[in-house]
This record gives C-alpha cells, sequence and structure tokens, in this order.
C-alpha cells in the first residue's frame, strides 16, 4: 500500500481521539467513586492509550516512508503543539458541566459515564468496519480494538442505565450529562473532504455512514435508562480541524509536560 497524507492523517485523527479520551479517564485514577471503579476506569484509559500507541506507530511508518524522516510514536504524543491535535472536542472536555464554573470544579462521574458511552457506541462500528480496511495494519488494530470498545461500551452503558433509572439526583444528572455532550456529536458526523478520501481509497470510513447504527445503539440505551435524547441544534465543534476548546491546553501542559522538562530522557 503506497502512503499518502489523507491516510496519514485520518491515521493521527483516530489516535488522538484515543490517546485524549485516555488522557481524560486516567484523571480518574486515585479519585474513582468506589474501589472497582478507580480500577476499571484506570484499566479503560490504558485501553485507549493503547491503542493510541498502535496507531502512532502505524502513522510513524507511514509518515516515515512519504517524507524521508524517522518517527517515533513520542512525536506525536509529546512533541505536537495544540493546533497539531485533531480529536474531536466531545474526548478533551473536563470530567464536569457546563455550569460548574471553574477548571477546579469537582468531578462529576455522570459526564465521565455519558462521554464514554457516546464514544464506544461509536467506536464499535468504527473499529468494526475498519477490521476491513485495506490497510492490513490498521485492519488488525480494529480487530483487536473492537473487542476493548465493546467492554467500554458494556461499562458505560451499565452505568448509564443504573443513573438513568436510580435515584432522582442520578436521573438528573445523567440527563444533564447528555444534554450537555451530545451537541458535541455533530462535528464528529459531519462529513468531511479526509473521511471521504480515506473512504473512496478503502483504507478508512466515514462517521456519518456509522450514525444510524449509533443512533440505534444510543437509543436503546436511553429508552432502558428512562432518558431522553435532547433535541438536535446547529452548534459544531471543531477540535477535528485543530479548533479546540479552551480546556485542551491546560490537558496538553499536564500531558505532556515531564516530556518537555526532560526532553530526549529515557526510561
Amino acid at each position: 500500500m503506497k502512503p499518502t497524507q489523507e491516510h496519514l492523517s485520518y491515521l493521527l485523527r483516530l489516535a488522538d481521539n484515543a490517546l485524549i479520551l485516555g488522557q481524560r479517564n486516567a484523571e480518574w485514577c486515585g479519585h474513582g467513586p468506589v474501589l472497582e471503579e478507580d480500577i476499571a476506569l484506570t484499566n479503560l484509559s490504558l485501553d485507549l492509550i493503547g491503542q493510541a500507541r498502535m496507531l502512532y506507530q502505524h502513522a510513524a511508518q507511514l509518515e516515515t516512508e512519504l517524507t524521508g524522516f524517522a518517527k517515533q510514536e513520542d512525536d506525536y504524543a509529546f512533541w505536537r503543539d495544540e493546533f497539531a491535535f485533531r480529536n474531536w472536542t466531545l474526548v478533551e472536555l473536563p470530567h464536569y458541566g457546563p455550569t460548574a464554573g471553574t477548571t477546579a470544579a469537582e468531578r462529576d462521574y455522570a459526564v465521565t459515564i455519558v462521554r464514554n458511552f457516546l464514544y464506544s457506541a461509536l467506536m464499535v462500528e468504527v473499529w468494526q468496519a475498519l477490521a476491513q480496511s485495506t490497510d492490513e495494519t490498521l485492519a488488525a488494530i480494529a480487530a483487536k480494538s473492537v473487542k476493548e470498545a465493546h467492554y467500554h461500551l458494556h461499562h458505560a452503558r451499565d452505568w448509564l442505565v443504573r443513573f438513568g433509572d436510580g435515584t432522582e439526583e442520578s436521573h438528573r444528572r445523567a440527563q444533564a450529562a447528555l444534554d450537555y455532550l451530545v451537541p458535541y456529536m455533530n462535528e464528529i458526523f459531519k462529513r468531511d473532504t479526509l473521511e471521504d478520501t480515506v473512504a473512496a481509497a478503502g483504507t478508512g470510513v466515514t462517521m456519518a455512514d456509522l450514525k444510524d447504527a449509533w443512533q440505534a445503539t444510543v437509543s436503546d440505551a436511553l429508552a432502558e435508562a428512562t432518558l431522553t435524547a435532547p433535541v438536535g441544534g446547529a452548534f459544531e465543534s471543531t477540535g477535528k480541524f485543530g479548533h479546540h476548546s479552551e480546556h485542551m491546553s491546560y490537558l496538553l501542559g499536564e500531558m505532556q509536560g515531564l516530556a518537555r522538562q526532560h526532553p530526549g530522557a529515557t526510561w
């Protein structure tokens, strides 16, 4: 397979999504609401970062072929600035809703669960489709990742139903998280040239083509959870084009700080 810039960019978009959500979920390590969930979120984070590593390693090989300059996975994670990251805005948001007030606000586990549910419900479809990619390396990564995504979906869906069909307070928090996060899916399902190009080449898939399957999974879970899907709006975030929320720079500062303080260090 002859590498193209579009294919490289697509791999990096997938990897950036996994890395940034993995970083967000890792923030619960040592702070989970109960010990079991502390461990569960840490494992989910490790799965996502593992997916990112495989994708970055593959991207590094492709970029080396394209440019002749050797690349490594750490170059993508620690040595790119904010604009170079092309993850969806959904995955970079902190663990609290829009009315919390400050970045020091208490985390809301409902926001974490709803985001993981919305993301994993889509990624199950994405990885299943990419397992048929003409890029054999990407297909192998997808075949491994879909198993993890199924577990992530099971975990998030179970908690979504518990929250929605639980107490008055848990229902309120879950509904508020849905109302806050679902509009960020508009960015994800908006068609763009990059996805259309790799889909036409047989190496990738467009998220818009997976929306119906994602919606069926979401609708089924919301019905069981006695939650209401928010009414769609025109809002579109722009993370996948490099224009991020105000939260992204803080996340990268924490994630990249050690590597940038000690460039060239080995561990």
